[in-house]
């Protein structure tokens, strides 16, 4: 193996180890998304709540930027993220079963 490729292997490794640490956090998000759905579920709440959504967009936008991090990457990451959690929730809020009662 050359030197650079080396490099670039020790470099993909932080990357691995990194979308680990992202996968593991997403799955905390969901588990807490599961708790919402049983809030909304309760209170009669839509899955889609329009000025929650731009509050958590302009929320992420401004920590990505204080991170260093462009805020239109974190912008384009979240609002796909909020539409499969409102997806998400619709599942369960139209009727199905709640996903806290599927866990083992």
């Amino acid at each position: 193996m050359q030197a650079g490729q080396e490099g670039l292997a020790g470099l993909r490794a932080v990357i691995d180890r990194i979308d680990r640490d992202i996968v593991a956090l997403l799955a905390e998000r969901v588990r807490c998304l599961e708790q919402v759905i049983a809030v909304k579920a309760r209170d009669s709440l839509p899955a889609a709540i329009p000025e929650r959504i731009e509050g958590v967009v302009a929320n992420v936008r401004a920590e990505a930027e204080a991170a260093g991090m462009p805020p239109d990457l974190a912008e384009v990451l979240w609002r796909r993220l909020i539409d499969w959690s409102i997806a998400y929730e619709d599942r369960y809020l139209g009727g199905a079963e709640n996903p806290l009662s599927m866990r083992s």
